[in-house]
């Protein structure tokens, strides 16, 4: 599960950056002013794409680290059972020792 939701959103940051590309593209195309503006208004739009991708690099790394936290949670427990069932086990192999030792 966690696969598909890592495949989706690297293919929603493709996308957006992508849309991004092209959509900047086209304002310098059918932009009817002049080069400085023209260039003012790219930087702007570089530096809110910029912000944008921090905003979705920050994201992910949360994900990845509620992710990764997660695992060892359930790691943990898992860990845990098995050391309990080990242990019942050693208990109940020492308890029919026991009663076959007395037995005979």
């Amino acid at each position: 599960m966690t696969e598909d939701r890592n495949g989706s959103f690297g293919k929603a940051l493709l996308a957006f950056t992508v849309g991004a590309a092209i959509g900047g593209g086209l304002v310098l195309l059918t932009a009817p002013r002049s080069g400085a503006d023209t260039r003012r208004r790219m930087r702007g739009m570089v530096d809110d794409t910029n912000d944008r991708l921090h905003e979705i690099t920050e994201e992910a790394e949360n994900r990845i680290k509620q992710a990764v936290q997660e695992g060892r949670d359930l790691l943990d427990e898992k860990s845990d059972m098995i050391k309990a069932a080990i242990k019942a086990g050693k208990a109940a192999m020492e308890a029919e020792k026991g009663k076959h030792g007395q037995a005979s």
